[in-house]
């Protein structure tokens, strides 16, 4: 076969399993549709709840197994990542239940192995069950991880997790089903520097060495406020762990852990999303139970770029207070600073800036893909795939960054266009909700992976739009 038609074969595989995660994900959690067609041009005016970080929740899910007593986990959002998480426990054997909306008990007591097949199909669109691995290898001695899978942003290799569990001990053995992690001479604590601060490979090293026989040392590692509080997750269960600067945290192991009762920290990813819609469309939308600290870095922006923000008790309001907004130059980078999440949906913002502005993303090698359909709806970005040099820039250049020039302000039309990802799917809505005349987004499943009740959500906020299946 020649190779643009193996070209053709290799896209249309990958459009198709997008198009099932999307479908599978939206099933989850009762999604009508698959598709949803966006009457734009409205501003967006009312009250949105943000509830249980997706990037807390699903490793809190995690962490209960190590205790030897259920654990409580209150301000869960209904998302499909927590129910792929939900049932990958109930294969181990936890009980998981519902007693309110919101609130998961879940209760290890009778984990047990499970079989690989099932845990490879409900994984597929899910990278949690390589945070498994320490968790069970302490109750079990054996964990078995299938491909990962996630959203299609670039590739996120397992090395610095592989690398770590080795040094608490364990023994990785590849094959073409996936990998299977054992740890016949038990784990021990080890002193691990990561070469990136991962917050994957952070949660890993966290959620294996509370439990490993000594004292742990882990250096450059992440401290995002999800880390801060899965960590203070673990404390409650009984772990002793403490951080020092630098980026360096301790962790003394002990022999056993009970469950906790958490409230989870809200989801900043979902508030800045909901902020950026307000800007791009002249609204005004208060996001309850957003807080300001978790938020600084992303405030300071928004505020640069013309939109304003009123801090509550119970929450932001952010709007757009008339005028024209202002190019500004972002660079993603880990905690404290930008995060890349919210780069995709303020782009979308920043096509109605007058004047050039820049988003360097230097966290993920592939983030820039969703522009593609934005350009497609009037707006002027290009991106250079190599990145840009910059005088002023504070973050350190990086060999997997790109740069991405918005030139505005565009007035952007309506087009169809399918969802690739989780937060440029969100991006597409918002862009869409501003652009003059009728879009179609398909694919929108996929939202449902981060975005709780987002359907409900435009409606309360006076979004004119349908779900088609």
């Amino acid at each position: 076969m020649p190779a643009t038609e193996r070209s053709k074969v290799v896209d249309s595989i990958a459009t198709n399993d997008l198009a099932n995660d999307a479908r599978k994900a939206g099933e989850r959690v009762g999604l009508t549709g698959d598709t949803i067609v966006i009457r734009g041009g409205k501003p967006l005016r009312g009250t949105v709840d943000v509830r249980g970080a997706k990037n807390l929740a699903t490793k809190a899910m995690v962490a209960a197994l190590l205790g030897e007593t259920p654990s409580i986990l209150q301000d869960v959002p209904a998302i499909s990542d927590v129910q792929i998480v939900s049932r990958m426990l109930e294969a181990y054997g936890v009980a998981v239940t519902s007693p309110e909306d919101g609130v998961l008990v879940l209760d290890p007591v009778n984990v047990a192995r499970a079989h690989f097949a099932e845990i490879d199909a409900l994984a597929g669109s899910s990278r949690i069950p390589i945070l498994f691995c320490g968790p069970l290898l302490h109750s079990l001695g054996e964990a078995l991880i299938p491909d990962l899978g996630g959203c299609r942003i670039g590739d996120r290799p397992i090395d610095f997790h592989l690398d770590a569990l080795r040094a608490f001990g364990a023994v990785v053995d590849k094959s073409y089903e996936g990998i299977r992690i054992t740890a016949p001479d038990g784990l021990s604590g080890a002193n691990i520097e990561l070469p990136y601060p991962s917050v994957g490979a952070t949660e890993q090293v966290l959620l294996t060495a509370v439990r490993a026989s000594g004292v742990t040392e882990l250096k450059n590692a992440a401290i995002e406020p999800e880390i801060m509080d899965l960590i203070a997750i673990l404390q409650k269960m009984g772990a002793i762990i403490w951080t020092e600067p630098n980026r360096t945290i301790f962790i003394e192991g002990v022999e056993h852990l009970k469950g906790y009762t958490h409230r989870a920290i809200f989801d900043r990813n979902e508030a800045a999303s909901w902020a950026s819609a307000a800007l791009v469309t002249g609204g005004d939308i208060f996001v309850k139970g957003a807080k300001q600290l978790e938020l600084m870095t992303f405030l300071n922006v928004y505020r640069k770029a013309g939109g304003e923000f009123e801090v509550a008790e119970d929450g932001i309001r952010f709007w757009h207070p008339g005028g024209a907004l202002k190019a500004v130059q972002v660079e993603t980078d880990v905690h404290p600073g930008f995060m890349t999440d919210w780069q995709q949906p303020l782009i979308v913002a920043l096509t109605q800036a007058e004047g050039i502005s820049t988003v360097h993303e230097t966290v993920y090698e592939n983030r820039f893909g969703f522009t593609e359909a934005l350009v497609e709806m009037g707006a002027n970005i290009v991106v250079h795939q190599d990145g840009l040099e910059s005088l002023t820039r504070r973050v350190p250049r990086r060999k997997l960054e790109q740069a991405a020039v918005i030139t505005g302000p565009t007035p952007l039309h309506a087009a169809d266009v399918r969802i690739p990802d989780l937060r440029g799917g969100f991006s597409y809505l918002i862009a869409a909700l501003a652009a003059e005349g009728t879009s179609r987004v398909s694919n929108l499943g996929l939202i449902s992976r981060g975005y709780e009740h987002f359907v409900d959500k435009l409606t309360d906020l006076g979004a004119d739009f349908t779900v088609e299946a």
